[in-house]
């Protein structure tokens, strides 16, 4: 993937994601009894207190997603993880992003806390392929995959330690 198709996906997300609020803003009613602690709906959480399922598109590009980040997670931590390593890690999570918008099939309530987690992906990836803050993307995508591991169940995904 290009920088140009790059960030065409990243404005395609972003704009999915943009559009989902507009949709849960003008769906929400008026006082918001529904939210909690005046927490917006575009915040992760969980289904009823239970983790959101995953279908195996979902789980295939994720645990895709975190291995390539702990082949390199020591480098990344020490600072000494090269540039051309941070733009093949972004392109890896592009490339799974892609596949995930194209072949996930979840249940729509599931799809939307999906979307804040690939927005937050998008971000770190794009921020991986500058040379100004390419490890504060790496951050980001560790938080993207934190949040993965929180609200989701994905039982052959395994936390990366770090």
């Amino acid at each position: 993937m290009n920088i140009k198709s790059g960030l065409s996906t990243f404005a395609t997300i972003t704009g999915m994601v943009l559009s989902l609020a507009a949709v849960n803003t003008m769906a929400a009613p008026a006082n918001n009894e529904h939210e909690h602690d005046g927490h917006g709906s575009m915040e992760l959480r969980l289904d009823n207190g239970s983790k959101w399922a995953v279908d195996a598109p979902l789980s295939r590009a994720m645990n895709n997603i975190g291995s390539a980040m702990l082949k390199d997670i020591g480098a990344i931590h020490s600072g000494e993880l090269a540039e051309e390593k941070y733009a093949a890690l972004a392109k890896k999570i592009n490339n799974e992003v892609n596949y995930m918008v194209e072949n996930c099939k979840l249940e729509p309530e599931a799809d939307a806390q999906l979307h804040l987690i690939i927005a937050e992906l998008m971000e770190g990836s794009t921020a991986m392929e500058s040379k100004a803050n390419a490890r504060d993307g790496a951050v980001k995508v560790m938080g993207a995959i934190e949040s993965y591991v929180t609200y989701f169940d994905d039982p052959d995904f395994s936390p990366i330690e770090h």
